[in-house]
Protein backbone atom coordinates (compact mmCIF):
# COMPACT_ATOMS: atom_id res chain seq x y z
CA UNK A 1 0.00 0.00 0.00
CA UNK A 2 2.88 2.49 1.04
CA UNK A 3 5.06 1.53 -1.43
CA UNK A 4 2.41 1.68 -4.09
CA UNK A 5 1.79 5.77 -2.97
CA UNK A 6 5.68 6.32 -2.91
CA UNK A 7 6.09 4.96 -6.32
CA UNK A 8 2.63 6.25 -8.00
CA UNK A 9 2.83 10.04 -6.07
CA UNK A 10 6.97 10.42 -5.75
CA UNK A 11 8.44 8.31 -8.49
CA UNK A 12 10.55 6.06 -5.98
CA UNK A 13 10.46 2.63 -5.25
CA UNK A 14 11.48 1.56 -1.93
CA UNK A 15 10.87 -2.47 -0.94
CA UNK A 16 11.36 -3.16 2.75
CA UNK A 17 8.42 -1.40 5.08
CA UNK A 18 10.01 -0.55 8.50
CA UNK A 19 7.54 0.36 11.35
CA UNK A 20 9.99 3.21 13.89
CA UNK A 21 7.82 3.64 17.04
CA UNK A 22 5.38 5.80 15.79
CA UNK A 23 6.64 5.86 12.20
CA UNK A 24 5.37 3.85 9.08
CA UNK A 25 8.90 4.18 6.99
CA UNK A 26 9.97 2.33 3.64
CA UNK A 27 13.65 1.30 3.35
CA UNK A 28 15.48 1.78 0.23
CA UNK A 29 18.51 3.27 -1.89
CA UNK A 30 20.41 4.37 0.90
CA UNK A 31 17.60 6.03 2.15
CA UNK A 32 14.81 6.03 4.61
CA UNK A 33 11.45 7.33 3.71
CA UNK A 34 9.05 8.39 6.49
CA UNK A 35 5.66 8.64 5.72
CA UNK A 36 3.83 11.10 7.88
CA UNK A 37 0.13 12.30 7.95
CA UNK A 38 -0.01 16.08 7.85
CA UNK A 39 -3.30 16.27 9.91
CA UNK A 40 -4.69 19.47 10.74
CA UNK A 41 -1.39 21.06 9.11
CA UNK A 42 -1.97 23.09 5.78
CA UNK A 43 0.43 23.90 2.70
CA UNK A 44 1.52 26.97 4.73
CA UNK A 45 2.79 24.97 7.96
CA UNK A 46 4.43 22.49 6.08
CA UNK A 47 6.29 25.30 4.12
CA UNK A 48 7.49 27.21 6.80
CA UNK A 49 9.00 23.54 8.26
CA UNK A 50 10.26 22.88 5.10
CA UNK A 51 12.35 25.84 5.01
CA UNK A 52 13.30 25.39 8.81
CA UNK A 53 15.25 21.83 7.75
CA UNK A 54 16.38 23.40 4.76
CA UNK A 55 18.23 25.69 6.97
CA UNK A 56 19.38 23.48 9.62
CA UNK A 57 20.66 20.97 6.99
CA UNK A 58 22.40 23.71 5.60
CA UNK A 59 23.55 24.73 8.96
CA UNK A 60 25.29 21.12 9.00
CA UNK A 61 22.50 19.08 10.85
CA UNK A 62 22.39 15.73 8.76
CA UNK A 63 20.08 14.06 10.50
CA UNK A 64 17.09 16.52 9.74
CA UNK A 65 14.73 14.87 7.52
CA UNK A 66 14.28 16.13 4.08
CA UNK A 67 10.48 16.94 3.04
CA UNK A 68 10.03 14.91 -0.37
CA UNK A 69 8.13 17.16 -3.00
CA UNK A 70 5.68 14.85 -4.60
CA UNK A 71 5.55 14.71 -8.52
CA UNK A 72 3.73 17.71 -9.32
CA UNK A 73 5.39 19.65 -6.75
CA UNK A 74 3.36 19.40 -3.26
CA UNK A 75 4.50 18.86 0.13
CA UNK A 76 1.15 16.88 0.57
CA UNK A 77 0.50 14.51 -1.30
CA UNK A 78 -3.26 12.70 -1.73
CA UNK A 79 -3.65 9.08 -2.78
CA UNK A 80 -6.70 7.30 -2.47
CA UNK A 81 -8.37 10.34 -0.04
CA UNK A 82 -5.45 10.43 2.09
CA UNK A 83 -3.09 12.67 2.29
CA UNK A 84 0.31 11.95 2.81
CA UNK A 85 4.33 13.98 3.42
CA UNK A 86 7.16 11.97 2.91
CA UNK A 87 10.35 12.30 4.83
CA UNK A 88 13.52 11.40 3.78
CA UNK A 89 16.74 10.11 6.27
CA UNK A 90 20.41 9.09 4.78
CA UNK A 91 20.83 6.04 6.18
CA UNK A 92 23.24 6.26 8.75
CA UNK A 93 25.65 3.62 11.30
CA UNK A 94 24.82 2.80 14.52
CA UNK A 95 25.40 5.78 16.53
CA UNK A 96 27.68 6.36 19.32
CA UNK A 97 26.45 7.38 22.75
CA UNK A 98 25.88 10.69 22.17
CA UNK A 99 25.83 13.56 24.59
CA UNK A 100 22.54 14.47 24.23
CA UNK A 101 22.92 18.26 26.18
CA UNK A 102 25.66 19.45 23.98
CA UNK A 103 23.86 17.83 21.08
CA UNK A 104 20.79 20.19 21.66
CA UNK A 105 22.29 22.88 22.38
CA UNK A 106 24.20 22.91 19.46
CA UNK A 107 20.46 22.50 17.71
CA UNK A 108 18.93 25.88 19.32
CA UNK A 109 22.33 27.44 17.86
CA UNK A 110 21.13 26.45 14.45
CA UNK A 111 17.64 27.07 14.99
CA UNK A 112 18.45 30.97 16.15
CA UNK A 113 19.98 31.83 13.38
CA UNK A 114 17.11 30.80 11.08
CA UNK A 115 17.07 33.77 8.78
CA UNK A 116 13.65 34.57 8.00
CA UNK A 117 10.68 35.06 9.91
CA UNK A 118 8.18 32.01 11.83
CA UNK A 119 4.90 32.64 12.02
CA UNK A 120 2.97 29.61 11.84
CA UNK A 121 4.96 27.18 14.45
CA UNK A 122 5.81 30.23 16.92
CA UNK A 123 4.69 30.36 20.39
CA UNK A 124 7.17 32.65 21.72
CA UNK A 125 5.54 34.83 24.08
CA UNK A 126 2.53 32.81 24.40
CA UNK A 127 3.02 30.63 27.70
CA UNK A 128 1.10 32.65 29.72
CA UNK A 129 -2.19 32.84 27.99
CA UNK A 130 -1.80 29.32 27.13
CA UNK A 131 -1.47 28.38 30.27
CA UNK A 132 -4.27 30.79 31.49
CA UNK A 133 -6.75 29.30 28.62
CA UNK A 134 -6.38 25.55 29.96
CA UNK A 135 -6.72 26.43 33.34
CA UNK A 136 -9.87 28.01 32.49
CA UNK A 137 -11.39 25.54 30.70
CA UNK A 138 -10.62 22.78 33.58
CA UNK A 139 -11.99 25.33 36.04
CA UNK A 140 -14.76 25.61 33.62
CA UNK A 141 -15.39 21.67 33.74
CA UNK A 142 -14.26 21.52 37.59
CA UNK A 143 -17.18 24.00 38.60
CA UNK A 144 -19.87 21.76 36.51
CA UNK A 145 -19.07 18.99 38.81
CA UNK A 146 -18.97 21.10 42.11
CA UNK A 147 -22.60 20.26 42.53
CA UNK A 148 -23.08 16.99 41.40
CA UNK A 149 -22.10 13.57 43.04
CA UNK A 150 -19.04 12.47 41.71
CA UNK A 151 -19.61 9.90 38.37
CA UNK A 152 -16.98 7.65 39.63
CA UNK A 153 -13.38 7.44 41.15
CA UNK A 154 -11.60 9.69 38.69
CA UNK A 155 -14.34 12.70 39.08
CA UNK A 156 -13.73 12.57 42.67
CA UNK A 157 -10.16 12.75 42.91
CA UNK A 158 -10.08 15.50 40.25
CA UNK A 159 -12.72 17.42 42.31
CA UNK A 160 -10.81 16.87 45.51
CA UNK A 161 -6.63 17.79 43.75
CA UNK A 162 -8.56 20.32 41.38
CA UNK A 163 -7.71 23.58 43.62
CA UNK A 164 -4.18 22.72 44.67
CA UNK A 165 -3.43 22.69 40.84
CA UNK A 166 -5.00 25.73 39.87
CA UNK A 167 -2.61 26.91 42.82
CA UNK A 168 -0.04 25.76 41.09
CA UNK A 169 -0.31 27.00 37.91
CA UNK A 170 -1.13 30.55 39.24
CA UNK A 171 2.50 30.26 41.01
CA UNK A 172 3.94 29.49 37.61
CA UNK A 173 2.15 32.06 35.60
CA UNK A 174 3.02 34.49 38.49
CA UNK A 175 6.81 32.97 38.16
CA UNK A 176 6.58 33.93 34.23
CA UNK A 177 5.66 37.28 34.60
CA UNK A 178 7.73 38.57 37.11
CA UNK A 179 10.77 37.07 34.53
CA UNK A 180 9.55 38.81 32.04
CA UNK A 181 8.90 41.65 34.28
CA UNK A 182 12.86 41.86 35.99
CA UNK A 183 14.72 40.22 33.83
CA UNK A 184 16.16 41.76 30.14
CA UNK A 185 16.84 38.66 27.72
CA UNK A 186 20.03 38.64 26.18
CA UNK A 187 20.90 38.11 22.68
CA UNK A 188 20.92 33.83 23.36
CA UNK A 189 17.21 34.29 24.60
CA UNK A 190 16.35 34.91 21.33
CA UNK A 191 13.64 32.44 19.65
CA UNK A 192 15.06 28.76 18.43
CA UNK A 193 13.55 25.56 16.54
CA UNK A 194 12.30 23.83 19.42
CA UNK A 195 10.47 20.50 19.97
CA UNK A 196 6.49 20.07 20.92
CA UNK A 197 7.73 17.85 23.92
CA UNK A 198 11.94 16.99 23.47
CA UNK A 199 12.46 14.03 25.63
CA UNK A 200 15.41 11.52 25.65
CA UNK A 201 13.58 9.51 22.56
CA UNK A 202 12.75 11.82 20.82
CA UNK A 203 15.25 11.49 18.23
CA UNK A 204 15.89 7.89 18.86
CA UNK A 205 18.04 6.23 18.23
CA UNK A 206 15.32 4.56 16.27
CA UNK A 207 16.58 1.38 15.37
CA UNK A 208 20.09 3.15 14.89
CA UNK A 209 18.88 5.97 13.07
CA UNK A 210 18.82 9.40 14.49
CA UNK A 211 15.89 11.59 13.07
CA UNK A 212 14.75 15.13 13.91
CA UNK A 213 11.84 14.89 12.61
CA UNK A 214 9.91 18.67 11.69
CA UNK A 215 6.58 17.63 13.00
CA UNK A 216 8.25 17.18 16.29
CA UNK A 217 9.24 21.44 16.29
CA UNK A 218 7.73 24.71 17.14
CA UNK A 219 9.71 27.80 17.37
CA UNK A 220 10.17 28.34 21.15
CA UNK A 221 12.62 29.78 23.76
CA UNK A 222 15.46 27.04 24.59
CA UNK A 223 14.12 26.61 28.20
CA UNK A 224 11.00 24.92 26.53
CA UNK A 225 12.99 21.73 25.27
CA UNK A 226 14.96 21.78 28.37
CA UNK A 227 11.94 22.06 31.14
CA UNK A 228 10.42 18.99 28.68
CA UNK A 229 13.64 17.09 29.10
CA UNK A 230 13.95 17.54 32.61
CA UNK A 231 9.67 16.57 33.24
CA UNK A 232 10.51 13.30 31.41
CA UNK A 233 13.40 12.42 32.98
CA UNK A 234 11.70 13.32 36.58
CA UNK A 235 8.53 10.88 35.93
CA UNK A 236 10.96 8.31 34.61
CA UNK A 237 11.92 7.76 37.66
CA UNK A 238 12.05 10.28 40.61
CA UNK A 239 14.69 8.24 42.56
CA UNK A 240 17.59 8.71 40.82
CA UNK A 241 17.28 11.47 38.10
CA UNK A 242 19.55 14.23 39.85
CA UNK A 243 22.99 12.70 38.31
CA UNK A 244 21.29 12.59 34.92
CA UNK A 245 20.42 16.20 35.56
CA UNK A 246 23.26 17.28 36.45
CA UNK A 247 25.19 15.94 33.59
CA UNK A 248 22.76 17.16 31.11
CA UNK A 249 22.81 20.89 31.91
CA UNK A 250 26.58 20.78 32.32
CA UNK A 251 26.88 18.87 28.45
CA UNK A 252 24.18 21.90 27.61
CA UNK A 253 25.91 24.26 29.23
CA UNK A 254 29.70 23.40 28.38
CA UNK A 255 27.83 25.39 24.52
CA UNK A 256 25.77 27.59 25.45
CA UNK A 257 25.83 29.00 29.19
CA UNK A 258 21.63 29.78 30.29
CA UNK A 259 21.29 33.02 31.01
CA UNK A 260 19.26 34.55 34.18
CA UNK A 261 15.92 34.73 31.51
CA UNK A 262 16.22 31.28 30.65
CA UNK A 263 16.81 29.45 34.08
CA UNK A 264 14.06 31.55 35.08
CA UNK A 265 11.49 30.70 32.48
CA UNK A 266 12.84 27.07 32.50
CA UNK A 267 11.55 26.69 36.01
CA UNK A 268 8.65 28.67 35.31
CA UNK A 269 7.66 25.73 32.71
CA UNK A 270 8.49 23.41 35.69
CA UNK A 271 6.06 24.85 38.05
CA UNK A 272 3.60 24.48 35.83
CA UNK A 273 1.61 21.14 36.23
CA UNK A 274 1.96 19.84 32.70
CA UNK A 275 1.51 16.08 33.94
CA UNK A 276 -1.72 16.86 35.64
CA UNK A 277 -3.36 19.69 33.20
CA UNK A 278 -2.87 16.48 30.46
CA UNK A 279 -4.06 13.36 32.55
CA UNK A 280 -7.29 15.42 33.11
CA UNK A 281 -7.65 16.43 29.32
CA UNK A 282 -7.32 12.86 28.27
CA UNK A 283 -9.38 11.43 30.67
CA UNK A 284 -12.05 13.43 28.99
CA UNK A 285 -11.16 13.09 25.45
CA UNK A 286 -11.20 9.02 25.76
CA UNK A 287 -13.44 6.74 25.07
CA UNK A 288 -12.02 3.55 26.02
CA UNK A 289 -12.42 2.19 29.20
CA UNK A 290 -8.86 0.56 29.35
CA UNK A 291 -7.70 4.52 29.36
CA UNK A 292 -10.03 5.69 31.25
CA UNK A 293 -8.43 3.19 34.07
CA UNK A 294 -5.03 3.48 33.05
CA UNK A 295 -5.57 7.41 33.82
CA UNK A 296 -7.72 6.92 36.89
CA UNK A 297 -4.90 5.09 38.35
CA UNK A 298 -2.19 8.09 36.72
CA UNK A 299 -3.92 10.82 38.21
CA UNK A 300 -4.12 8.82 42.14
CA UNK A 301 -0.06 7.75 41.20
CA UNK A 302 0.19 11.77 40.17
CA UNK A 303 -1.92 13.13 43.47
CA UNK A 304 0.62 10.47 46.21
CA UNK A 305 3.71 12.07 44.55
CA UNK A 306 2.81 15.51 44.68
CA UNK A 307 5.02 16.17 47.91
CA UNK A 308 8.04 14.34 45.94
CA UNK A 309 7.23 16.81 43.30
CA UNK A 310 7.26 19.84 45.55
CA UNK A 311 10.76 18.56 46.77
CA UNK A 312 11.92 18.13 43.16
CA UNK A 313 11.21 22.12 42.61
CA UNK A 314 12.64 23.10 45.81
CA UNK A 315 15.74 21.30 44.61
CA UNK A 316 15.48 22.18 41.63
CA UNK A 317 18.11 24.72 40.98
CA UNK A 318 20.48 23.16 43.35
CA UNK A 319 21.28 20.18 41.62
CA UNK A 320 21.06 21.53 38.19
CA UNK A 321 24.15 23.52 38.98
CA UNK A 322 22.46 26.72 38.18
CA UNK A 323 24.03 30.01 39.55
CA UNK A 324 21.65 30.81 42.25
CA UNK A 325 23.42 33.12 43.99
CA UNK A 326 24.91 34.96 41.19
CA UNK A 327 21.77 35.43 39.49
CA UNK A 328 19.83 35.64 42.50
CA UNK A 329 17.21 33.20 40.97
CA UNK A 330 13.85 33.65 43.58
CA UNK A 331 12.58 30.57 44.86
CA UNK A 332 8.93 29.85 45.63
CA UNK A 333 8.63 29.99 49.57
CA UNK A 334 6.11 28.00 50.21
CA UNK A 335 8.15 25.26 49.27
CA UNK A 336 10.25 25.51 52.07
CA UNK A 337 8.37 25.67 54.95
Amino acid sequence: MLQKMLEDQYGITAQEYVKLEAYDALRGNGWLYLISNPTGREEEDISELEKIAQHLRNNGDQNVSIFLPSKDGNLIATWEQNKYCVLANRQTEEQRKIRLGRKLAKFHERGRSVPFQIERSSRIGQWKSLWEKRLEQMEGVWNGLLFQTPEDEFERIFIESFPYYLGLTENAIQYLVDTELDEEPLETDSGTVCHERFTKRTWGPHQNYVIKNPFDWVFDHRSRDLAEWTRERYFRNFQTYDVDLKQFFEEYQSIVPLSSFSWRLLYSRLIFPLHYFECIENYYITRSEQDKKVLEEQLSKILRQSGEYERFLAGFYQISGAPIKRFNLPHLEWLYK
